[in-house]
């Protein structure tokens, strides 16, 4: 997780403006989960993707879906146009999503976000309802397991505060 917050914290640094959604969300509402990226929504507009581009401009970014693994471009405006962008990093995979399924792009998911200090990086991330909305709204099987865990959690929490 050291990496993981490594990223978070470099991302903050640079004022990028993200939703912590996915996986690692998951974890920190208490999901057992394992996950080998890390899940963010982003606007993908020019001022957000010139904070990323300098965010990881030293970490060795590459795009990790492509067959060439081509670098990521050190002009933001490259970028331009791109719906998601998944990373390798020197930190671990980042993969930016500009929208969420089951809740919509990042004005939306940006309404149903917590703000938390996960070990010294303050985050938002998507609320433990919606993230169970989008794990349901994806279907693919590993997300609705997730849905079985995080509704458990739910159901959990719940009864503690009564």
């Amino acid at each position: 997780m050291a990496s993981t917050l490594d990223l978070l914290e470099r991302l903050n640094e640079y004022a990028v403006e993200y939703v912590l959604v996915g996986g690692v969300a998951a974890v920190v509402h208490g999901s057992q989960l394992v996950t080998a990226d890390v899940d963010i929504c982003a606007p993908l507009d020019a001022p957000n993707l010139a904070k990323i581009v300098a965010a990881l401009s030293d970490l060795r970014a590459k795009f990790r879906m492509t067959p060439d693994r081509r670098p990521l471009p050190t002009e933001s405006e490259k970028l331009i146009g791109f719906k998601n962008l998944y990373l390798e990093t020197n930190l671990g995979q980042l993969d930016i999503l500009s929208e969420i399924a089951g809740v919509g792009d990042f004005a939306a998911v940006a309404l149903h976000a917590i703000t938390l200090d996960l070990g010294g990086a303050i985050c938002r991330i998507l609320d433990l309802d919606t993230l169970i909305q989008s794990k349901k709204a994806l279907g693919r099987p590993r997300d609705l397991q997730a849905v079985i865990e995080l509704e458990a959690i739910r159901q959990r929490l719940k009864s503690n505060r009564q």
